[in-house]
C-alpha cells in the first residue's frame, strides 16, 4: 500500500501546483484577448478552480469508477463550504458585498434541488448527464449576461487587482494554460489510481474515498485561493470561488462523468446523507451571506468555526458508519 499512498501524495501536490498554473495562465490569456475582469472572475477563476474535480471525475468515470466521480463532486462541495470557507472565515472574517455573488447563492441552492430530484430514482442516466451539461452551458450564458449587466460590481474591482498582480506576456500565459492542463491530467490519473487501489485494499467503497480523500485533495486549490483572497481583503473573490466551483461541480463535473459512464445504481445514502448535508450547508451559507438583521452581513469567526465543526461532524459520521459495517 506504500506505492498507492505515495501516488496520492504526489498526485495531490502536482494537482494543486498545476491547477494554480492553469488558472493563472487561463486568466492572463483571457485578459490579453480582451475579456473583462468581472467575466474572468466569474468564469475562468470561479470555474477554473474546479478543473481538478472535472479532470479527476472524468478519468474516474473513464476507468469505470463513476461512484468515485460522484463522491468527488459532492464531497468537494461539502469541503468548499464547510472546510474552506470555515477556515477562511476563522483566518479573516468574510464580508459579502458583490451583488452577483448574492445572486449566485440562490441559484446554487436551486441547482442542488435539481440534482436531488435527479437522484430520486436512484440512478443518473445518459439523459441526466446531457441535461446537466446543458445546464452548465446555460450557466455560462447567464454568467456572461450578469458580467455585462454587473459593471462596477465589487467583484470586478477585486479581480482587476488580482490580474495586475499576476500579469504575464501572452506567450507565457498560453504556455502555462497548456502545460497546466496537461499536468492536471497526469496528476489526476496518478491520484485516481492511488485512491482506487487503497479503497480496494481497505475494502472501502469508491464513493467514500471520493467523498473524503479525493474531495479534500481536489479542493486544495480553492482553499489556497480563498484564504489568500480573504487575507488581501478580496472577500468577494474568496466566496465567489467557492460558489462558482460548487455550481461547476454540480453541472459540469457530475454531468461529464455521467455522460462518460452512466450510473444505473446509486447508493441511497448519497441522497439522504451526502446530498442532504450539501443542501443544508448551502442554505446555511446563503443565510450567513445575506444576514438576518444586518445591513453589512459577514461570515465572522464564530460562523466560520460553526462551518468547520459541521465538516468535522460529517466526516466523523462517515467514519462511524464505516466502523459499523
Amino acid at each position: 500500500m506504500l506505492l498507492p499512498s505515495l501516488a496520492i501524495i504526489a498526485g495531490f501536490a502536482l494537482l494543486v501546483w498545476s491547477a494554480d498554473r492553469f488558472v493563472e495562465g487561463a486568466s492572463a490569456t483571457a485578459k490579453h484577448f480582451g475579456m473583462s475582469a468581472l467575466l474572468i472572475g466569474m468564469l475562468i477563476v470561479g470555474f477554473g478552480t474546479s478543473a481538478p474535480e472535472m479532470v479527476v471525475s472524468a478519468i474516474a468515470a473513464m476507468e469505470d469508477n463513476p461512484s468515485l466521480a460522484l463522491g468527488n463532486a459532492y464531497g468537494s462541495n461539502i469541503v468548499n463550504i464547510a472546510l474552506i470557507l470555515g477556515i477562511t472565515a476563522i483566518v479573516t472574517p468574510i464580508a459579502v458585498h458583490s451583488k452577483i455573488v448574492k445572486k449566485e447563492l440562490p441559484l446554487l441552492l436551486a441547482l442542488i434541488l435539481v440534482s436531488g430530484f435527479l437522484l430520486l430514482d436512484g440512478s443518473l442516466g445518459l439523459m441526466d448527464g446531457i441535461f446537466l451539461v446543458g445546464g452548465f452551458f446555460a450557466l455560462v450564458v447567464w454568467s456572461v449576461y450578469a458580467a455585462v449587466k454587473g459593471k462596477k460590481d465589487a467583484l470586478e474591482a477585486e479581480m482587476e487587482e488580482e490580474l495586475k498582480a499576476h500579469s504575464m506576456p501572452i506567450n507565457q500565459a498560453i504556455f502555462w494554460l497548456v502545460a497546466g492542463l496537461v499536468l492536471l491530467i497526469v496528476s489526476s490519473k496518478i491520484l485516481v489510481w492511488g485512491a482506487v487501489d487503497i479503497a480496494h485494499t481497505l475494502g472501502v467503497s469508491d464513493l467514500i474515498i471520493g467523498l473524503t480523500i479525493v474531495a479534500l485533495g481536489t479542493s486544495l486549490p480553492e482553499l489556497a485561493a480563498s484564504v489568500m483572497a480573504a487575507k488581501k481583503g478580496e472577500h468577494d473573490i474568496a466566496i465567489g470561488n467557492v460558489v462558482g466551483s460548487n455550481m461547476f461541480n454540480l453541472l459540469a463535473v457530475v454531468g461529464i462523468a455521467t455522460v462518460i459512464s452512466p450510473m444505473p445504481s446509486i447508493p441511497p445514502e448519497v441522497l439522504y446523507r451526502d446530498w442532504l448535508v450539501m443542501f443544508a450547508l448551502t442554505f446555511i451559507l446563503l443565510v450567513m451571506a445575506y444576514g438576518l438583521n444586518s445591513k453589512n452581513p459577514e461570515i465572522n469567526r464564530i460562523k466560520g468555526l460553526l462551518l468547520l465543526l459541521c465538516y468535522i461532524g460529517y466526516n466523523a459520521y462517515l467514519g462511524i458508519s464505516l466502523a459499523g459495517v
